[in-house]
Parts: structure tokens; sequence; C-alpha cells
């Protein structure tokens, strides 16, 4: 199964969040961390991410009789190439966009149903902004975001640290205006 398949879905693509920042969890872990999902199904999705290569186990230790692993995100498998990006229909679009999304709320209410949630004091952002951007300042933008974000995706957990769900999302809203021939307002 290809880096798309096994990501395009919620509950794969929140265990793949949830093992950002080289952590190192136990399927016990991430069955806390996905609740609504029965133990049978985070053990299935975990399986898929292993065979397909984003999961690795990291570390095996003997519990009570039974083997329990640490798994690791392979951080290079789990992105979706530009070739790959290239030969995706809209529909195929379409659904990637769903899932991320239904993660996305999925975390967000998982976050809401905690009792020491504080939107406040976390910062918790849902902004949207409309841009007037040419294709040049749209790349500019881009470059300037990574910029920023790039060397935070190499942080490890630490006391002091919470993890953070960023979902930078761009695309156009309107085609644009600018036609050889038209006059600009």
């Amino acid at each position: 199964m290809d880096s798309l398949r096994l990501l395009a879905h919620p509950i794969r693509l929140r265990i793949v969040h949830a093992m950002g920042g080289g952590r190192l969890l136990t399927t016990a872990q991430l069955c806390a961390r996905i609740p609504e999902a029965s133990k049978a199904t985070v053990y299935r999705h975990i399986d898929l991410l292993v065979s397909g290569g984003i999961l690795e186990v990291a570390e095996e230790h003997r519990v009570r009789g039974a083997v329990e692993r640490h798994y690791r995100l392979c951080q290079d498998r789990a992105v979706i190439g530009v070739e790959e990006l290239r030969t995706l229909t809209p529909e195929d679009h379409r659904q990637a966009f769903t899932t991320a999304m239904t993660a996305l709320l999925a975390e967000f209410n998982a976050y809401l149903d905690r009792e020491e949630t504080d939107p406040v004091a976390d910062q918790v952002g849902y902004r949207q902004h409309a841009l007037w951007l040419s294709p040049a300042e749209l790349a500019e933008l881009i470059v300037e975001l990574r910029a920023a974000i790039a060397p935070r995706l190499a942080n490890s957990p630490r006391p002091e640290r919470a993890q953070y769900l960023l979902s930078p999302i761009h695309f156009p809203v309107e085609a644009s205006r600018s036609r050889p021939g038209d006059r600009q307002p």
C-alpha cells in the first residue's frame, strides 16, 4: 500500500500525529490517545502502518509474559511525495482532505474532552485569513512557513513541552482575476 493510501485514514493519521517528535509509544498508549476506536481497530491500523514501513518496532520488552512493543515513526516514509500528488484525481484530493479534516476534528474533540483543557492558556487558534497572493508570493509564503516549522519538527518530547497539531492549509478560493486584457479595479 502506498503512503497516500496508508495515511488516508483518520485513525492512521492520528497514530502518525501521536508518534511525532521521536516518540516511542506502545499500542496501549496509542489506544489511550484514541479512545473512541476499539483496541482491535488500533492494533489493525498499527499493523498496517508497520507493514507499510511508516512505523517500526523500536524496542521490545517482556511484560507479564507478553511482548510489549514500542513503535517509532519513520518520518521520511510518512509523507506523500510530489510525484504521487501529481497522479491524484480531484476525487482523490477530496478524500485526502476529508480524511485530514476528520482526523483534525477528532484530535480537537479529544483535546476539548480532557478535564484540564484551557484553550486560552494553551493558545489554541483556528483563524482563517483570505490573502491575495500572486503565484510568486504564494511560493515565498510557503518557503517562509516551512522555514519556521521545519526546525521544530525535530523537537523531542520534554516535560515543559506539549505536542501541538499545526495544520497549514492553503488553496485558492476563486480563480485568478488577472487575465490578459482584463482591467484591474
